[in-house]
């Protein structure tokens, strides 16, 4: 018979990519996943790997057993997750993937909820982009993501993965404060100031070019940071411009004049979990708590100047 702990590693070597990766992720060294793969081969019967230049491509007959392997490690997780219903009591540890404005705006308030109403769940959070993070949780290095999505910008789309939306939240012109910034009214009026945003490959980085572009001007980015915490002090400072998503505001006045873009585009927030994880009580209840956590940060968001 097959060893589902050798499957689960072929699994991993098709999600991941390499050996490295596969034994970084597991905590394992690079020989000990290889000769794991080398004894599921043996127990196989044929081959299932083989070598294309420097890296290890897997056979028809491997994609099979991944195939099969995930089915497997699917129903695992829903006989876990069943087992755990009929206790009828959030416990365990929850992974949560989360990024940066989600995190401030909404963990304290879940944690709070969590230790109040279900004292035996332990909660570990790690901040991540939501393209890695929905990867991650793909690969059950998380149990949890709360990812964003950005107008005409789709994230990365997981069939394993079910997702409940969290919030929306409106996408608005962050500019200094007092009456030197005064004249800015549209973000037209931005043209050749500088300007901060993420680095290449954010979604929000790809959101703000598209809609300054279509203002008639390709913004002067002078700072790339992923810390939008950071993004606020060079605002406030009078040193940039940016695009600033409302959750920032949700557990802080704002310090800087927020002004309306056209249309008032909105963020989408959502959470994500493998379906076969999703009805587990540890899981509900941090998605309830979540969904406290958004209703309690409603009436603190800001309104444009």
């Amino acid at each position: 018979m097959l060893d589902v702990r050798r499957l689960r590693l072929l699994r991993e070597l098709a999600v991941r990519g390499t050996i490295a990766d596969v034994a970084t992720a597991l905590h394992q060294s690079p020989s000990s996943v290889s000769q794991q793969l080398t004894l599921l081969e043996r127990e196989a019967g044929v081959a299932l790997l083989r070598k294309v230049g420097r890296r290890l491509q897997l056979t028809p007959q491997a994609e099979i057993l991944v195939e099969h392997t995930a089915a497997v490690l699917q129903r695992l997780e829903e006989a876990e997750s069943d087992l755990r219903a009929s206790l009828q009591e959030a416990t365990g540890t929850v992974r949560i993937a989360v990024f940066q404005s989600a995190a401030l705006a909404l963990m304290p308030d879940l944690l709070h909820t969590l230790a109040e109403r279900h004292p035996r769940l332990r909660v570990t959070m790690t901040q991540r982009e939501p393209e890695t993070a929905l990867l991650e949780t793909f690969a059950r290095d998380f149990d949890l993501v709360v990812a964003e999505q950005y107008p005409n910008h789709a994230a990365p789309w997981h069939p394993e993965l079910d997702r409940v939306g969290l919030t929306r939240d409106a996408i608005r012109l962050a500019v200094p404060a007092g009456p030197a910034w005064a004249h800015i009214t549209t973000l037209a009026d931005t043209a050749g100031l500088p300007w901060v945003v993420e680095p290449h490959g954010a979604a929000s980085r790809h959101f703000a070019e598209q809609a300054c572009r279509q203002a008639g001007f390709e913004p002067d980015v002078r700072f790339e940071t992923a810390d939008l915490t950071a993004q606020i002090e060079l605002i406030e400072t009078g040193n940039a411009v940016a695009l600033i998503p409302d959750l920032m505001w949700a557990r802080r006045p704002p310090s800087v004049r927020l002004i309306d873009l056209d249309g008032v585009p909105h963020r989408t927030v959502f959470t994500a979990a493998r379906r076969s994880m999703a009805q587990r009580p540890s899981i509900l209840a941090c998605r309830e708590a979540l969904a406290a956590a958004v209703e309690n940060g409603l009436g603190r968001r800001p309104r444009p100047a």
